[in-house]
């Protein structure tokens, strides 16, 4: 019943604050040194019961001790006085022999006392060193468990910092991807593409523009070629042969 009580109002104690901090849990590193403190208390709580409890069985089986001391005693005061009174009833003395007998069956009534008491407290002791043993187990077990607590809060700081880490290094890759029209440097290089396109319109544009002075220039020496060739003509100074072999 001892180890019920305890154990089960720092269990329910123990869960309320779980469930309480994981509802309202923000920090993980605070969270889980608070739940380490709280385990660390109810541990606390558990060894000033146990030692309570230990105390309890301690005086029980002091007392049980001096009861069982005591019908001892009691039992050689008996034959003590069963003894005396045997050597004055040898000597003839009747009346304090009687006397010496009764002393010794008071003696015994007080031995047959102690004893019942004896009895009666032994089945407590066992009992009640049962419980302390199975408090003493379940102690250990706690502290096993904040063993455990303490490591797997290591665990789970390490894992949450890592977690955190990557979710950095995710969010900046995402703030710099080049590939993203609505970031920064994508702008940028829309920017460029858009200028470089306009380079080499500009290129294209000045290009067609020379072909075309060229040309420009190739009719014209074709026309003056046809006019030299009209006036050899006219002034009968030339066949069409030699109106070609002067223009050329």
């Amino acid at each position: 019943m001892a180890k019920q009580s305890i154990f089960g109002r720092i269990s329910t104690l123990l869960k309320a604050n779980i469930n309480s901090m994981l509802d309202s849990a923000e920090d993980p590193e605070k969270m889980l040194d608070q739940l380490v403190r709280d385990f660390s208390n109810n541990i606390a709580d558990a060894e000033s019961a146990i030692a309570e409890t230990i105390g309890n069985l301690r005086l029980l089986e002091r007392d049980h001790a001096e009861d069982v001391q005591a019908a001892a005693e009691w039992g050689n005061k008996a034959l003590a006085a069963s003894r005396k009174a045997d050597e004055l009833r040898t000597a003839g003395s009747a009346a304090d022999a009687d006397k010496f007998d009764n002393l010794a069956k008071v003696a015994l009534q007080r031995q047959i006392s102690e004893e019942n008491q004896a009895k009666a407290t032994a089945p407590q002791i066992a009992s009640q060193t049962q419980v302390v043993d199975q408090l003493k187990d379940g102690l250990n077990g706690m502290k096993t468990k904040l063993e455990q607590l303490k490591s797997k809060r290591a665990e789970l700081l390490a894992r949450a910092k890592t977690a955190e880490a990557q979710n950095k290094v995710v969010d900046a890759v995402k703030s710099i991807d080049v590939m993203d029209p609505t970031s920064e440097l994508g702008r940028f290089e829309d920017k460029i593409r858009r200028q470089e396109a306009l380079a080499a319109g500009k290129q294209e544009l000045a290009a067609s523009s020379l072909d075309a002075q060229f040309n420009s220039l190739e009719d014209i020496g074709e026309l003056t070629e046809v006019e030299a060739r009209l006036a050899a003509i006219k002034g009968g100074s030339a066949t069409p042969q030699a109106a070609i072999d002067a223009g050329q």
